[in-house]
């Protein structure tokens, strides 16, 4: 009986033991690994937009907007989305021939998460006839850097972007959208976001062989957007566009 209970004390000092620390010697390093799968809870308030004829031809799939908003619309009412961008044209009655998706930042300081916007992409894409082939991404200021972070981390969702008074990471960007067809927008009078964070990020695609374009509004000043979106020609260049391969990250 001493012999097994002493077995029984053996085994569970052993199972209460971390396997790593067993081979493990004390002054050296040793190669390890860590696989755990985590969960948890993501929250979007956002507007949904359907055209028009949504209803009307259920086999059809639709272009679809995801649009990110400035910090000034952040918060808990989501209402207040409807201010500027595409959810400020269908409030005043414009129709559009796309899903307009506009989720809402709970916060200005967190901003935009990019798990955040790919699991609500994936969500509406499941409950709607989304084309995945013509999802376009746009935003402004906040949204603006919002845009730039979204498809640089993942190029391969989107067909074309429309980055306005925002800025990110050159580098990066010219390595992960230079085959993205992209319009950027700015004022040259921007007293909040200078338009040199537009003109780094055009600089650097540009050198990267990208055919960005790039309108700057020479009296404009933090308002760059509201020229922008009520310009038919941005909505008629994102549908020029589909879903292009893009390359592996490196």
């Amino acid at each position: 009986m001493k012999t097994r209970a002493f077995f029984a004390l053996a085994i569970a000092a052993v199972a209460l033991t971390p396997s790593g620390a067993l081979a493990q010697k004390a002054g050296e390093q040793s190669a390890q690994n860590l696989e755990k799968t985590i969960t948890r809870v993501v929250k979007a308030n956002y507007l949904l937009y359907l055209p028009k004829d949504y209803a009307k031809d259920t086999g059809k799939k639709w272009p679809m907007i995801l649009f990110l908003h400035g910090s000034g619309e952040s918060g808990e009412d989501v209402q207040k989305v409807k201010v500027h961008g595409p959810p400020k044209l269908v409030a005043a009655g414009k129709e559009l021939p796309f899903i307009v998706v506009s989720p809402q930042a709970p916060t200005s300081r967190i901003g935009w998460q990019v798990d955040t916007l790919n699991t609500l992409l994936d969500d509406v894409i499941q409950k709607y006839s989304v084309d995945e082939d013509r999802v376009y991404l746009t935003g402004l200021s906040m949204g603006g850097f919002g845009t730039w972070t979204l498809a640089t981390a993942n190029p391969e969702r989107f067909a074309a972007i429309a980055p306005i008074c925002g800025g990110g990471d050159p580098f990066r960007a010219s390595r992960r959208l230079r085959n993205m067809p992209i319009w950027v927008f700015h004022g040259a009078k921007d007293p909040t976001v200078p338009v040199k964070m537009s003109e780094d990020m055009v600089d650097a695609l540009k050198k990267a062989g990208s055919d960005v374009k790039f309108t700057v509004y020479p009296d404009a000043g933090h308002d760059s957007w509201t020229a922008t979106y009520d310009n038919p020609e941005l909505f008629t260049w994102f549908l020029e566009h589909t879903r292009k391969k893009q390359e592996p990250a490196k």
